[in-house]
């Protein structure tokens, strides 16, 4: 028991550790961070005998988001700066375009092995016992709400890429996006008694559209430099942003806040809502 309380008090330090790393620009050093938080709640997981029902579910999921957080760490410092990408003279220069997207590829390979993760802990909720009605029909009705608003922010420039071409890109992170959604509408009848299970999986929902948003925006300007319409007319010192409309404008704190104690609390209350159906 004492080592499990002090996993848990380890992964909540190294939370915060990450978040006041994001908040002073540190990237990497919030990577970091964040990773020791996974290995913690990893941890917890497995030391957790009480929770027979998810805990190997979990700590799957867990340790998927991890070997995630090292993938970003890895190629952190060679990302592309804030976003940007300039050209000159109406022509994008090739080093610029194969550097970007190199790394839109790496990010859908980040967004596969979120994925991944968000497969592993929406199983640990659906192998949870169902029990109150009530708090399932709050947490459908928040389900389709995340839907509707999710599904109007993607839908708003589709007419001008390539559908095809766009799913065939962001089809990861969209999935782990509905996914996520999913298991929010089932959380509820699932939930543990201080309601921790529903509450992180409502923030792995933002998490995980916020991660397709991304994904499709900057594939969208890409696709924009690499391929401009006859219309376009491209200024030099043109810049293309890939910021995400549509999805309120977040510092990186913020989403480290989110994404952080979405997965945190999704562990934790998938957990005593094993034990507490074990002892009932």
């Amino acid at each position: 028991m004492r080592l499990s309380i002090g996993l848990l008090v380890a992964s909540v330090a190294a939370g915060l550790l990450s978040v006041a790393a994001a908040l002073l620009a540190m990237p990497a050093a919030s990577l970091r961070f964040g990773l020791v938080m996974l290995l913690a709640l990893l941890g917890y997981a497995l030391v957790d005998r009480g929770a027979r029902r998810v805990r190997w579910i979990v700590a799957a999921g867990v340790g998927l988001l991890a070997v995630v957080a090292v993938r970003l760490l890895g190629y952190q410092e060679q990302a592309d700066e804030a976003g940007w990408l300039t050209y000159g003279q109406g022509v994008a220069k090739t080093s610029e375009l194969a550097r970007w997207r190199a790394t839109i590829e790496r990010e859908r390979l980040t967004a596969l092995g979120l994925l991944l993760g968000v497969l592993c802990l929406a199983a640990g909720v659906l192998a949870l016992p169902s029990r109150g009605r009530r708090r399932g029909v709050a947490t459908t009705v928040l389900a389709l709400l995340v839907l509707v608003w999710f599904g109007l922010n993607s839908a708003r420039d589709l007419g001008r890429y390539p559908l095809l071409d766009l799913l065939a890109m962001v089809w990861p992170a969209l999935l782990a996006a509905l996914v996520a959604v999913g298991a929010l509408a089932l959380s509820g009848r699932r939930a543990d008694r201080r309601g921790l299970l529903p509450l992180g999986m409502f923030l792995l929902c933002l998490t995980a559209a916020r991660v397709c948003l991304d994904l499709a925006t900057a594939w969208s300007g890409w696709w924009v430099v690499a391929e401009p319409p006859d219309a376009a007319f491209l200024h030099p010192g043109m810049r293309v942003s890939t910021s995400t409309e549509g999805f309120p404008q977040m510092s990186s704190a913020m989403e480290a806040v989110i994404a952080l104690a979405g997965m945190g609390l999704v562990v934790v209350g998938a957990l005593r809502s094993s034990r507490e159906a074990d002892a009932a």
